[in-house]
């Protein structure tokens, strides 16, 4: 399963990379008047025309040697003349029933965003420790694991030396044995208490020798 969604994320990425590979080697497209193509037509500096229902595509031959052929675009308009001039002209032209705009704007926009959503949700799903059920919503949150002993065997005998905290704990002691008795009472069990020192001085040992005098389980 592991190996799969490995092969998954390169096959996505790839696709990605040729979706923007399209899209940014694509030469930029120039927007010309309607006047200016009728000009160049004149001029005949244009070639490689495309006639759609709305627009008008070609290239645009460049006026200096060496300077790079432009692509552009032009809005149609009525014109009656035009298939003559074109024909007067000598320029190669060709139609087209209607531009497939839904295709272009598909694979232009859409894909490549949906194979970027898919590869960060990928990701963050990664980064998020990749446990069962876990998605990349659960990025950020602990993953700590609880570790839980029932019977704990540790008394305040395997604990030296601190006698005043013993002392102390002695009433979260009776609490945890008998919280009905002081709930009666109108008492309030305790939501915890902090044990404050450098690493070394005995506080996880403390802590289990509190839980194994309550006879309670210790987390």
């Amino acid at each position: 399963m592991k190996r799969s969604s490995q092969v998954l994320f390169y096959l996505l990425a790839v696709l990605m990379f040729i979706s923007m590979f399209r899209l940014f080697s694509e030469p930029p497209t120039e927007d010309v008047p309607y006047s200016t193509f009728k000009t160049l037509l004149t001029e005949k500096k244009v070639k490689d025309l495309v006639i759609t229902r709305d627009h008008i595509r070609g290239v645009r031959v460049p006026d200096k040697a060496g300077e790079k052929e432009k692509p552009f675009t032009v809005v149609r308009v009525d014109d009656n003349n035009l298939v003559k001039n074109l024909d007067a002209s000598g320029i190669a032209y060709r139609g087209e029933i209607s531009e497939n705009w839904l295709r272009d704007f598909l694979l232009t926009w859409i894909l490549p965003l949906a194979v970027l959503m898919i590869i960060w949700s990928f990701v963050f799903r990664k980064m998020s420790a990749g446990g069962p059920g876990e998605t990349f919503m659960s990025f950020g949150k602990s993953r700590a694991k609880i570790y839980g002993e029932s019977e704990v065997k540790v008394t305040f005998d395997d604990v030296a030396g601190v006698d005043e905290a013993k002392e102390e704990l002695m009433e979260i002691i009776e609490f945890l044995r008998h919280p009905d008795k002081f709930t009666k009472l109108g008492g309030r069990i305790p939501k915890g208490v902090l044990l404050v020192g450098p690493p070394g001085t005995g506080k996880t040992l403390l802590s289990k020798a509190v839980a194994g005098e309550a006879k309670v389980p210790f987390f």
